[in-house]
């Protein structure tokens, strides 16, 4: 065979090849483009409510969780499932229910927080301000829960020891008290639209930065609420918009709905397919309100670093998505 006809042979070989190849990003596109229909469930919870917690401090709040069914049949329970009674609750950076209230970052022993083990290598501190609750994943491995479901507002860290690239996905949700509307009270208000956000640091052991929360994160939507009618939720794919939905607080809220969509069981490994989510909405501290919030005020040395600042994420309506599942990777060493 000669020269020419052996390139030509071989060329052709190479390009049968590859078209007969899986190719994992078309097939991940194909596969997680495929809109996933909600589930809708109408009025609040009655069924199987538990209380997980109760602040009896300032602004005084309790955190139950129910369940509804919703028309198809489906049970959910509501704001969301968690493993707030059985995880590792995370380490207080502040925490004005466990009497924990640091100045600042440097009054805080970061030695004496034990590293949990996600694999080997290098240690690992994550901080995270959440509004209101957050568990926190690496490589599948649930590490830690927030401590506080609700209020008072706290902030947490997280210390664990892992190797590059490891994946972080963070479970974020705004807690309620209307069960299964999405609703809280607040200021003599039954039925007012809370909000949410999440902002956190990844630091390495030498105090580095090696993750910040922004635009790059992936964020997709599970649980929804109030909607004052279904048709406000925009559905695209798997764009899950409420963001052009009604947020004016109501005398009575009880004929809203909410909708809800089944958890990947494996959202938060690192080999979950996340292409297609879409990317975190990212957040000012203004818009998100914690000017007022020393968990977060006494540390903006951390989380406002202006070499990486951090920014709240969420998905695109801070208001009505009060299940959102967030993931990123921290990628290889550089050489």
């Amino acid at each position: 065979m000669n020269r020419q006809s052996f390139c030509t042979t071989a060329t052709t070989a190479i390009l049968l090849a590859i078209m007969a190849a899986p190719h994992p990003i078309a097939d991940a596109q194909e596969r997680d483009t495929t809109p996933v229909p909600p589930s809708f469930t109408q009025g609040e919870a009655q069924s199987d409510v538990t209380r997980l917690y109760q602040w009896k401090g300032d602004n005084p709040r309790t955190a139950n969780v129910g369940t509804i069914k919703s028309a198809d049949g489906i049970e959910w329970t509501v704001p969301a499932k968690t493993h707030f009674q059985s995880a590792t609750q995370a380490a207080d950076l502040y925490n004005e229910a466990n009497g924990v209230k640091p100045e600042g970052i440097a009054d805080v022993d970061l030695e004496a927080i034990p590293v949990i083990d996600a694999g080997v290598d290098e240690i690992f501190t994550a901080y995270v301000f959440g509004d209101n609750y957050f568990e926190f994943f690496v490589n599948g491995k649930l590490l830690a829960v927030d401590a506080v479901p609700m209020t008072p507002f706290n902030s947490s860290v997280i210390r664990f020891r892992t190797q590059r690239p490891f994946t972080v996905g963070i479970m974020g949700v705004d807690w309620e008290e209307r069960l299964g509307l999405g609703f809280e009270k607040f200021k003599g208000a039954p039925f007012h639209q809370g909000d949410a956000g999440l902002v956190a640091v990844v630091k390495n052991e030498a105090g580095e930065i090696v993750s910040v929360t922004d635009a790059s994160w992936k964020a997709q939507t599970f649980y929804t609420a109030p909607l004052k009618t279904k048709e406000c939720l925009v559905l695209d794919g798997t764009i899950r918009d409420s963001s052009k939905c009604s947020t004016e607080d109501t005398a009575d809220g009880t004929a809203y709905f909410a909708a809800h969509w089944p958890i990947p069981k494996d959202w938060s490994s690192a080999g979950f397919d996340d292409l297609a989510w879409p990317n975190a909405a990212t957040y000012t501290n203004d818009f998100v309100g914690v000017d007022n919030k020393p968990a977060y005020t006494n540390f903006t040395d951390l989380f406002d670093d202006p070499k990486s600042d951090a920014q709240f994420i969420w998905s695109s309506s801070l208001v009505h998505d009060n299940l959102v599942l967030m993931r990123t990777t921290v990628g290889k060493l550089s050489k």
